[in-house]
Parts: structure tokens; sequence; C-alpha cells
């Protein structure tokens, strides 16, 4: 009596397979179909092949795939898709089918597909192949290069968020410069394990509270050789062009000098310069304080970057009663500028001084480059 289970298939001989080949042939739809499977079953039902036979297989396969509807093309994908011996030539044709639910299987995980195979995918194929392929276990760095040049942001997203694919330095400083200005990207590029810690710290300004966390996290843990090897490649890429100065540049410089060589440029003296509104002197006040560049001081004022300006001020080893003062000039102008400025000053408790002091090289590198 049967128990309703589908009959167990029988692996068919590879003695059939000449026989299986005449039947290719047949015009029949369905005939073609029984027989695509079969051969499937003769193909996995045999332990070992000659090259031969492995091409032969492949060539009927593929023929006999070309003519048959999507389905059925998808559902021998997923049966090849990750057996180390399917025939080559069949595999390049799933792979590069037009129908992403047949390509998809074989491009995420076929072992028989060599990077020119993926690129020559990437560069013939949409947005959906390209995604497949960046799913891969491992992504080869010219396959994951050729991607970050042809993909959209989903797909971008897609490679950064898998830490198997391989990046370039140069495709790493493209895919930063896109997430940049993609707050779709941030969280998958800050994440990401294998991103440069220079073009990590780039992110510092674009991203939520929440990343900017990570990063300090990240910055606090590196390893020194490694901090030393991030930061000289990221003084190699640093732009000195960062905007023009203000009017009045010049003589808040010659002011805030004049301060520093007789010994009153405290920090009390920024926290008067922030209350009067001498804001250019503040910003070089800050600027030398830190020892970073003025461009990135006025980008902390000007955004009330006051996490950032937390960064600063712990390095700078300021108490947290100076900090909160900044912090409450600054939200002045907001509803509760108390709370907030209490919110950010327990930030700046957690903050340690190691993580703070690692975070500002990295911004140190715009006035070094300026110098230069």
């Amino acid at each position: 009596m049967s128990d309703g289970a589908s009959p167990k298939r029988v692996p068919v001989p590879a003695s059939r397979l000449p026989e299986l080949i005449a039947l290719a042939q047949e015009p029949s739809s369905e005939k073609r179909r029984a027989l695509l499977r079969e051969l499937s079953d003769a193909f996995f039902g045999v332990s070992e092949r000659t090259e031969a036979e492995t091409a032969l297989y492949g060539a009927v396969l593929g023929d006999l795939t070309q003519a048959m509807d999507a389905a059925v093309r998808a559902e021998l994908a997923e049966r090849f898709a990750t057996a180390p011996d399917a025939p080559v030539q069949l595999i390049r044709r799933l792979a590069e089918d037009e129908a992403e639910a047949v390509a998809e299987p074989v491009l995420r995980a076929s072992p028989v597909l060599t990077e020119a195979d993926l690129i020559r995918v990437i560069r013939s194929r949409g947005q959906g192949h390209m995604r497949a392929v960046s799913l891969r276990a491992d992504v080869p760095e010219a396959v994951s290069d050729a991607i970050v040049e042809r993909g959209d942001d989903q797909t971008l997203g897609v490679l950064l968020g898998n830490q198997g694919a391989h990046l370039s330095r140069a495709a790493s400083e493209a895919a930063v410069g896109r997430a940049l200005v993609n707050p779709a990207l941030h969280a998958v590029t800050v994440e990401r394990a294998a991103l440069p810690p220079d073009l990590l710290n780039d992110m510092y300004f674009a991203v939520e509270a929440r990343l900017r966390r990570h990063i300090l996290a990240q910055n606090a843990r590196m390893d020194p050789v490694l901090l030393e090897s991030a930061l000289a490649a990221g003084r190699a890429r640093v732009a000195a062009d960062d905007g023009v100065l203000p009017p009045d540049h010049a003589e808040s410089l010659a002011y805030v000098e004049e301060l520093r060589a007789a010994g009153q440029l405290t920090p009390e003296m920024l926290a008067r310069f922030l209350r009067s509104g001498s804001r250019t002197s503040f910003l070089i006040a800050l600027s030398q304080l830190a020892d970073i560049d003025y461009h990135t001081a006025r980008q902390i004022i000007d955004r009330r970057e006051l996490d950032a300006l937390a960064v600063v001020c712990k390095a700078a080893d300021l108490d947290r009663a100076l900090f909160l003062t900044y912090a409450v000039v600054l939200l002045n102008t907001e509803d509760n500028a108390m709370g907030k400025a209490r919110a950010y000053a327990g930030m700046y408790n957690e903050l340690s001084r190691d993580a703070a002091l690692r975070t500002l090289r990295f911004w140190r590198m715009r006035r070094a480059a300026q110098a230069a």
C-alpha cells in the first residue's frame, strides 16, 4: 500500500548517455523536460566521468536548457549550482541567462565560475546578476572592483555587507565616497570589518550617533601599528582644499597668537569667545587647542556636532564642566538646551581619552595636508 510519497529516482547508468543524447532531438517540450531531468540524474548518478563525457553532458544540457522556459532553467541551475564538477559550458550559460532567477543560484555559489567568468557577467548583465555575485562566500578583489564600478547603490550595499568580499584600496575609497552622500549605505559601510581605518573615520561626520560610537570603539581597539599605517594611507589621500577662509581670519589669527604667546589662550578664553560671538577666534583657538585644521573645527561648530566636540575636548584633557559650558552656549537657541547639553556631557564621561586621541589623529591629517 502506498504511503503517498513520491517514487525515488534511480540514477541512470552512464551507458544510457548515447541513447539520451539521441532523444535530445525530440521536438516535444514535455519529452525534452523529462529528458533534461533524466540527463541530470545520469550526471549525478555517476561518481567518475572523463573530461570528454563531462563536456558532452554540458553541451547537450546547455542546448536542451536553451529551449526550455525559465522555471525549468531555474530548476537546473539550482541543481548544478554547488556541484564542483558541473560542466563548465552549462554553468557559464546559466550564469549569463537573462532571467535573474536562473542565473542567481549559479552566480552566488558555483565553484566552477572563474574571476573572468564573473567579471564578464558583471559587464554584460544587470544589477540583479551583480547582486548575486556580490553574495558569493568569497568575492575576489578584481570582481569586487568591477561591481563597485558598475553597480548601483543597492548593489554596492550588498557587496559591502558581505564580509567575504575583498575590495582594493581604490574601490574602498570610491565606495566610501558614495556612502558619504547616501544614508542607506552608512551602516553597512561603517560596520564593514575590512574597511580601512582612515576611510572609516571619514564616515564619522556623516553618520548617526550609534555609528559614531562604533567608530570610536573601533579606534580604541586598533593595534598601534595598524593605526600608524592607516594614518599614512589617509595622509596620502586627504585633499587640502576645504574651502575659503572668512574675511576676519587673519585678524583673528593674529589676536589668538598674541594670547597664546602671553599664556592666556586657555579653555576659559574659548568659552569667552563663544559667549561674545567671536566665532572665528573661537574656531582658531579650538583648532590650535586640539591640533586640528580650521575647517574641521568649523564643521564641528557649524553643524553643532557636540559628540565630535566631546572627542576634541576629551583629547585635550578638558574637564567635564568646560565641555558642558561649550555645549550650553552652542545649544542656547534650542529648546531644553541644558538638558541636551547634559546628555552630551554623559557621553563625554563615557568616552575614553585614548579613543578620543586615536580618533583625533585622523582628523589631524587634514591639518598636516594643509601644512604640506
